[in-house]
């Protein structure tokens, strides 16, 4: 399993910083804490990208 900084899903999605952790306040991308470390596992960033094209699945049916 990978763990991921704030900052790298920021690169890896393209979006600033600051709207990654507005994700993980609003709870739309889980995350975990080690110390006061924040990470984003691999999970949690498929979990992220799946729940962002489901509601396009569901708009075509």
């Amino acid at each position: 399993m990978q763990a991921y900084t704030v900052e790298q899903v920021a690169e890896i999605l393209n979006i600033g910083r600051d709207k990654v952790y507005f994700l993980i306040r609003t709870g739309q991308l889980r995350s975990i804490k080690i110390g006061k470390l924040r990470r984003i596992t691999d999970r949690h960033l498929a979990e992220f990208v799946t729940s962002l094209e489901e509601p396009a699945l569901e708009e075509t049916h």
